[in-house]
C-alpha cells in the first residue's frame, strides 16, 4: 500500500476529525503515513493557520485548485451541505477519490449525480456515516448474523441533542435551506436511517411528520430584535417498512434539552434483543430469551480488545474509545479500500440510498401519506 495524498477542505469540526484520524491511522493501523498535502478553507489566512496547526504542508483559498494538485489522491470534504457536489464532482473528474461527510446532498438530483461522477471516473468514494465503524456496532452486526437473537422482527432509533434547544440561540447556516437542505433530517436522523440500513437492510417504504418549532431565531449581526426565518426541520419522526418484512420506528431532535448525543437504538429479534446508546458508545446491552425465566435479563457486553479494532487503540477492556477513534477507524478503512484490500462502506451508491428514504421522508410529511422507495 503506497502513501496517500491527502487534500482536506474544511477545517471546522469535523475538518479537525479528519486531521486528527490522518495522523493517527498508521500510529494505531500500522499503516502506511498518508501525506497531508493541501489544506482549504475560504479564508486564505484561517487556512494557513489550521494547516500549520493539523500538519498540512500547503494551504489554499480555492478548492478548485486542491482538487487538481498532482500530489492530492483523496479530496476529504467537510464543508456546508451545499458545497458537496461541486467539490465532489469536480474532484472526481480529476482522478482524486472523495471521501465526503453527508448528506451527499441538498437534493435528490445533485446526490444521484455525485454517484455518477464517482462511477463515470472509476475513482472510489467513502461517505462519513462513521456510527458504523463502533466496534461495539460491528459486534452487534455479527451477533444479528449469527442469529443470537432470531428472525428480526422490529427496529427503533433515536437521535436527539440539544444544540439549538435554546430559542434564543442566534440564527445560521444550518437553518438555511440553501445551505443546509434539511434540519435535523439531514444533521442526525441520517445517521439513523443509515444505520437501520447496515443492520436490517433496505427500507422499503416511510411514513413521517417533521416540525419547526423555533420558527424565528435572532440574527447574530444586525439590528437588535431582528430575526431570521428558519426554514428546515426541529424535529423528524418516521415509521419504516423494511424489505424483509418488519416494521421499525425512528425519531429525532435538535432541540431535546439534555440530550448531547443520544443516538440510541433497539433491534428487536424473534429471541431476543440488542439495544445501543451513542452516549455510552462502548457497552451493547444483549437479551437472549433463554434458559430459566427467573435468570433471563440483559447483559452488558463492554467492549474490548475482543471485538476489533478495539485492541489496536488499547489493550484493556473498559478503557473506552471515543467519537474521534471512530473516526480513525474510517480513515483506516478508506486506506484499505483505496488499496483494494477492503470494499468501501458506504459508498456514494450506498449512501444514495440513505438519501432515497431522507427524501421519501420529506415527501411523506409534505404529502402525509406513505411513501414507497423504487
Amino acid at each position: 500500500m503506497d502513501s496517500v495524498g491527502v487534500g482536506l477542505i474544511g477545517t471546522g469540526f469535523m475538518g479537525k476529525c479528519h486531521a486528527i484520524a490522518y495522523t493517527a491511522v498508521a500510529t494505531v493501523f500500522g499503516l502506511p503515513r498518508p501525506r497531508l498535502e493541501l489544506l482549504c478553507d475560504v479564508d486564505e489566512a484561517l487556512a494557513a493557520e489550521k494547516a500549520a496547526a493539523f500538519g498540512f504542508a500547503r494551504a489554499t483559498a480555492d478548492w478548485r485548485a486542491l482538487v487538481s494538485d498532482p500530489a492530492v489522491d483523496v479530496v476529504s470534504i467537510t464543508t456546508p451541505n451545499a458545497l458537496h457536489p461541486a467539490v465532489a464532482i469536480e474532484a472526481a473528474r480529476n482522478g482524486k477519490h472523495v471521501y465526503c461527510e453527508k448528506p451527499l446532498a441538498l437534493t435528490l438530483t445533485e446526490a444521484e449525480a455525485m454517484a455518477a461522477a464517482v462511477r463515470e471516473a472509476g475513482v472510489k468514494s467513502l461517505v462519513g456515516y462513521n456510527y458504523t465503524k463502533n466496534p461495539a456496532v460491528a459486534h452487534a452486526r455479527r451477533l444479528i448474523e449469527e442469529g443470537a437473537i432470531g428472525r428480526l422482527v422490529h427496529f427503533r432509533g433515536v437521535f436527539d441533542e440539544d444544540y439549538l434547544a435554546d430559542p434564543e440561540l442566534p440564527h445560521s447556516w444550518r437553518m438555511e435551506r440553501a445551505k443546509a437542505g434539511s434540519g435535523t433530517l439531514g444533521d442526525l436522523a441520517s445517521h439513523l436511517i443509515n444505520m437501520a440500513q447496515f443492520l436490517c437492510g433496505p427500507i422499503e417504504a416511510v411514513m413521517a411528520e417533521v416540525t419547526t418549532m423555533h420558527a424565528e431565531r435572532p440574527l447574530a449581526e444586525g439590528p437588535a430584535g431582528a430575526t431570521g426565518k428558519v426554514e428546515n426541520d426541529d424535529t423528524v419522526s418516521a415509521l419504516l417498512r423494511f424489505r424483509d418484512g418488519f416494521s421499525g420506528s425512528l425519531t429525532s431532535s435538535r432541540i431535546a434539552w439534555g440530550r448531547k448525543s443520544r443516538f440510541a437504538w433497539e433491534l428487536h429479534g424473534s429471541a431476543g434483543m440488542i439495544a445501543f446508546d451513542q452516549e455510552r458508545m462502548n457497552e451493547l446491552q444483549l437479551y437472549q430469551a433463554r434458559g430459566p425465566k427467573a435468570e433471563q435479563g440483559f447483559k452488558t457486553v463492554l467492549s474490548g480488545p475482543a471485538h476489533p479494532p478495539y485492541g489496536l487503540f488499547v489493550p484493556a477492556p473498559g478503557h473506552s474509545l471515543g467519537f474521534n477513534d471512530m473516526k480513525t477507524v474510517e480513515v483506516a478503512h478508506l486506506l484499505r479500500g483505496l488499496a483494494g484490500e477492503e470494499t468501501l462502506y458506504p459508498d456514494f451508491e450506498d449512501a444514495l440510498a440513505t438519501e432515497r428514504v431522507m427524501h421519501a421522508v420529506l415527501r411523506s410529511a409534505e404529502e402525509a401519506r406513505w411513501v414507497a422507495l423504487d
